[in-house]
């Protein structure tokens, strides 16, 4: 820093104070001239001790003002002392009351906002009535004036002691040197006190400690707080050392083993034995093209890639981008194609392997096969599993695939809301990657597997965009030939895939889309099926899964019919399954606990593994006026729905439905209620019955939702029976659709409805005429053991359904045919 020009400026002149008057040689002032107040300057964070030389650079207004009021002196000493509170104002209570009077020996430079200079050190003091003034704080203060000791033979021992100290810092920390130096050329090593001070000074103590090694007047003393503060930083330089000199061993260790690895590395490539990354990338690429087919465009876009490859640094952003671009297009299975297998007793063992009956599913599949074979080959083909949950439709895709030979995969498309998954997001944005379809057929490996696309029923929509829409493309024989990802933005055939859809129901699944695949149902499992696959099958796995041999656990038949009865009613076999899974995993805390070797499960013994039974065998179908039994269709298959009525008296007719029926279930409840109520003559009852009646019809289980137009002729059935009050005959079930002159109309589901039927144990079932067909091609098991009667009319419905109860009917006339309105 420069010396404070006076010529330049007339601060001190302006100030009362002449720079040019400081003497050169005057670094001290005798002791006996010493002033009786001094200006005080609060110093941070340390103190400043006796005998040493120490710039001061000044900012606060006050302590300005004090150094102003010290240089208008004419011995221009001032008083430095520590601040307590670090953060704290200058005020008279901040400040210690023991301090160094110091003689400013040069100043640097000096302005009204800033001064810098240098300060000699001389003698402590206290300081006594300090006041703050404009100029700044000022006090009273007493002098501590040091003694002549060097005689002293135990302070004489005491500085030898601090001087060993200090050469062992030395010799840790070579820059204490130079402050030992600065110190001896100023003062005397045989001044026990100044040594004491100097070597506190030299600490990195903090400044209350040091304030105490300042207040401590007697020399004796002072040594040993110095002695205990230089021992302290003595362990703090030794263990500094130790710990620069591991990270020193550490980075030292890692600097050479870089530096071999990079040795290494230019020597394999001057041998040939190794190549740099980007020419390995490229090698790469090139290795992969080599076995593939490509179409013109695709070549012509990986030929660009490679080229601009070639021209970016390996450090640039554009290089990942790149080279993760080509990554995707050589990796696809261009050209490469699995031979398929068209062997039609292969496939039929492979299906007979993986699934017991669905006799008329694995004929379907068989004839598609045969098709292929007589074409060469089965591209453009989509099929379309429709079936309710757990009858086997992912399971019947993997037997498809094992029959053709072909590779399997599975992806969901359940709950799938954004366009990209299907075709992929378009390279700009940092992330980006090929659609699901792509990603399937890498994952494969060859151009012509099978794609199961699982739950089709079940995709979204949103602001993102309709990726129903998107599959529009993938499916279409006709364009995806030349599908072009977003991602890949290069034509890729796909009209080789084969690909399977699964879903519960087609009423969620867009006409587009259900419009482009061939549609294969799987309507369930009756109670024989579902024995023979829990045999087979299921118990066979879930021993396996819970650690147990065969035998371990034993359960019969009639136990499994116990808990298809009982417990597990649904379409498929998941429910059945999960109650096997209880029944083994209650065996294996018997064997754990228990120390038995064999269980054998029984149809009495069920309720200790599973509880109570879910439904009731007993109360499968009520006989009572008024209660009609009906078959429904819903996406988990079959079921049976009990249809009551009742009447009440009223002063007006009325008539109300519950049960959470959806539209076009009210609307046929209104249409029987209508088709009744005019009709109520030819059926036996009277034609003012409903005049003085509120009919209430309800459908249990109110909390399920439910809707469909083929329960007509069970709510009208329904209504009849109340009013005649004659239950139907026992054990029946009815569906079919109801219009208000008596015709019925032909419904879908009859294969669920007949499987829901069987599982209940309905022996006498109605179904309209247009349906006779679809009963008729149902398989021999199914239709064994059932009274099927047809009616294209009402009055059939009506004859079947009552004639059985002779003479206690009030009937005056059944119908054989329809009515005319």
């Amino acid at each position: 820093m420069e010396e404070y020009d006076h010529d330049s400026d007339n601060f001190d002149v302006e100030h009362g104070v002449d720079f040019e008057s400081l003497p050169s040689d005057g670094l001290v002032v005798a002791r006996h001239l010493l002033p009786d107040e001094l200006p005080l300057i609060p110093v941070r964070p340390r103190p400043a001790f006796p005998g040493l030389m120490i710039p001061m650079a000044l900012n606060d207004p006050l302590q300005v003002a004090a150094f102003y009021s010290a240089m208008k002196e004419s011995k221009q000493t001032i008083g430095l002392v520590l601040a307590r509170n670090m953060d704290a104002e200058d005020t008279p209570e901040n400040i210690y009351s023991v301090g160094v009077v110091g003689k400013i020996v040069k100043v640097i430079s000096a302005d009204e906002k800033s001064a810098h200079f240098l300060v000699n050190c001389m003698e402590r003091f206290t300081v006594y009535n300090v006041r703050s003034r404009k100029e700044g704080l000022i006090g009273s203060v007493t002098y501590h004036l040091s003694a002549e000791l060097s005689d002293n033979k135990e302070l004489k021992a005491y500085s030898m002691a601090i001087l060993t100290t200090l050469k062992e810092l030395i010799q840790i920390n070579p820059l204490y040197s130079e402050e030992i130096k600065l110190f001896l050329n100023r003062s005397s090593l045989d001044d026990p006190g100044r040594l004491a001070d100097f070597a506190a000074n030299l600490t990195s103590s903090d400044g209350h400690k040091l304030q105490s090694i300042l207040e401590a007047f007697d020399v004796r003393g002072r040594i040993d707080k110095v002695l205990v503060l230089l021992k302290n930083e003595l362990e703090v330089s030794r263990m500094q050392t130790r710990i620069s000199k591991q990270i020193e061993e550490k980075m030292s260790g890692q600097q050479r083993e870089f530096f071999l690895r990079e040795q290494l590395k230019a020597i394999k490539k001057e041998l040939g034995l190794e190549k740099d990354g980007k020419t390995a990338e490229i090698e790469k690429f090139e290795q992969r093209l080599a076995t593939l087919k490509l179409n013109e465009e695709g070549q012509r876009t990986i030929d660009e890639e490679l080229d601009k490859l070639r021209l970016l640094e390996p450090a640039s952003p554009e290089y990942t981008v790149s080279r993760n671009y080509l990554d995707w297009l050589t990796i696809l299975p261009w050209g490469r194609y699995s031979k398929d297998s068209f062997k039609i007793d292969r496939a039929r063992r492979i299906l007979d392997r993986d699934h017991f009956g669905l006799d008329d599913v694995k004929e379907r599949i068989l004839e598609f096969i045969a098709v292929g074979k007589m074409k060469g080959d089965i591209s453009g083909s989509i099929i379309c599993l429709v079936g309710p949950p757990g009858v086997g439709k992912t399971s019947i895709g993997h037997s498809i695939a094992d029959a053709l030979g072909r590779k399997f995969f599975r992806f969901s498309l359940g709950g799938m809301r954004d366009e990209a998954e299907i075709k992929g997001h378009r390279r700009t944005y940092i992330g980006a990657m090929p659609g699901k379809v792509i990603q399937a057929i890498k994952s494969a490996g060859t151009a012509n597997p099978v794609l199961m696309l699982d739950e089709i029923d079940k995709i979204g929509a949103s602001f993102h965009g309709d990726p129903a829409s998107a599959l529009l493309e993938v499916l279409d024989p006709e364009q995806n030939a030349a599908f072009r990802d977003h991602f890949m933005d290069v034509p890729f055939d796909l009209s080789n895939v084969l690909f399977i859809a699964t879903a519960n129901q087609l009423d969620t699944i867009p006409a587009p889309l259900l419009d482009r695949m061939e549609i294969i149902r799987l309507s369930g499992y009756i109670a024989r099926e579902k024995i023979e696959i829990a045999k087979r099958y299921l118990i066979p796995k879930t021993l396996k899964n819970h650690g147990l041999q065969k035998g371990d656990v034993t359960i019969n038949k009639s136990a499994l019919l116990g808990i298809i009865e009982g417990y597990a009613r649904e379409a498929g076999v998941r429910g059945l399954e999960n109650r096997i899974k209880k029944i083994m995993r209650k065996s294996s805390m018997k064997f754990v606990q228990d120390g038995i070797k064999k269980i054998f499960v029984t149809r009495q013994g069920l309720e200790s593994f599973l509880g109570q039974p879910t439904f009731n065998p007993d109360e499968r179908f009520a006989e009572s006026p008024g209660v009609v039994t009906g078959l429904a269709w819903t996406s988990m298959g079959g079921t049976t729905l009990q249809i009551e009525s009742t009447a009440v008296k009223s002063q007006s007719k009325g008539f109300k439905q519950t049960g959470q029926l959806g539209k076009v279930m009210v609307e046929s409840a209104e249409i029987a209620y209508s088709y009744v109520m005019a009709n109520l003559e030819q059926y036996g009852a009277a034609a003012d019955y409903f005049d003085s009646r509120f009919v209430h019809l309800h459908v249990p289980a109110g909390a399920t939702p439910k809707d469909g137009p083929s329960a007509g002729v069970t709510m009208a059935t329904s209504l009849l029976s109340m009013l005649l009050f004659i239950p139907t005959r026992p054990k029946l079930g009815m569906t079919g659709e109801l219009t208000l002159t008596g015709h019925v109309l032909p419904i879908g589901g009859l294969k669920e409805k007949v499987i829901a039927a069987r599982r209940v144990g309905l022996e006498t079932l109605i179904f309209p005429e247009g349906n006779r067909k679809d009963f008729e091609e149902l398989p021999d098991y199914l239709k064994d053991g059932l009274e099927v009667h047809y009616a294209s009319c009402y009055p059939q419905v009506f004859k079947v359904a009552f004639a059985q109860r002779g003479k206690k009917q009030n009937c005056k006339k059944l119908f054989s045919t329809s009515i005319t309105a």
